[in-house]
């Protein structure tokens, strides 16, 4: 009965729940419409190829890059907007509002990373409650299976903070 502990359940529970949150991450693009409006979250190196990609799919898309660092080399400037001063996901959430209210919205396409899906879903859905979110997630095949492990897991715990009702760090 020794393994029936407080501890050992939590830390079973940690795991459990790391494994559902993995394996209900899409791993693909749900379908996107020929005027749906792209946004892209910066923050990894993938995902404004990776958004190019797919907006070049799809000719009258717009593509919105949203986020600090954001490189805007060889981009179709007729067709991309760039928000250069949100930090975080939060940030970037409420970035996101102000533009989809601005231009009046009702259905975009969110492209970021696939362990950064869910909480990146969560923030931009609690922002933007009536409006349909479609998730493109980039996916981190190509890294070493260690690094995405780390990845995988710090995205988790920041996913559960988050439920907590802590949007972002100070």
């Amino acid at each position: 009965m020794k393994f029936l502990n407080p501890s050992f359940l939590l830390v079973g529970l940690f795991v459990l729940g790391g494994i559902v949150f993995k394996l209900s991450s899409p791993n693909h693009c749900a379908d996107i419409l020929q005027n749906d409006s792209i946004f892209v979250l910066t923050g990894d190196a993938r995902r404004i190829p990776f958004a190019i990609k797919q907006m070049k799919k799809y000719p009258y898309t717009d593509l919105y890059i949203i986020g600090a660092g954001a490189n805007t080399t060889n981009l179709d400037t007729d067709r991309t907007t760039v928000e250069a001063f949100s930090k975080s996901t939060y940030q970037n959430a409420q970035a996101i509002k102000r533009i989809v209210q601005k231009a009046g919205l009702d259905r975009i396409v969110v492209v970021t990373t696939e362990d950064h899906i869910h909480r990146a879903q969560y923030l931009i859905q609690s922002e933007l409650p009536d409006t349909k979110i479609v998730m493109c997630p980039a996916t981190l095949s190509e890294m070493r299976a260690t690094r995405r492990l780390e990845r995988w897991t710090i995205e988790y715990v920041k996913y559960i903070v988050t439920m907590f009702g802590i949007k972002e760090g100070k």
